[in-house]
């Protein structure tokens, strides 16, 4: 038997998570790290660039987001 892939039709939300997706990738998170945050609405990514800015670790950047 043979799994299938169910891949659900866009949401009218997902260009909203794929700019935040873009945003913080250009502001320097790496691409898992981006697509973590992006999914979260409740993470303002302004600050989220900002804490990069300002030479605060990715590590410790994610951390305080979520």
């Amino acid at each position: 038997m043979t799994s299938a892939t169910v891949t659900a039709p866009p949401g009218p939300h997902d260009w909203v998570r794929q700019w935040r997706l873009e945003q913080l990738e250009r502001a320097g998170y790496p691409s898992a790290d981006a697509l973590l945050l992006s999914g979260r609405l409740d993470v303002d990514i302004h600050e989220a660039a900002r804490l990069l800015r300002s030479g605060c670790p990715v590590r410790t950047a994610v951390r305080i987001l979520v």
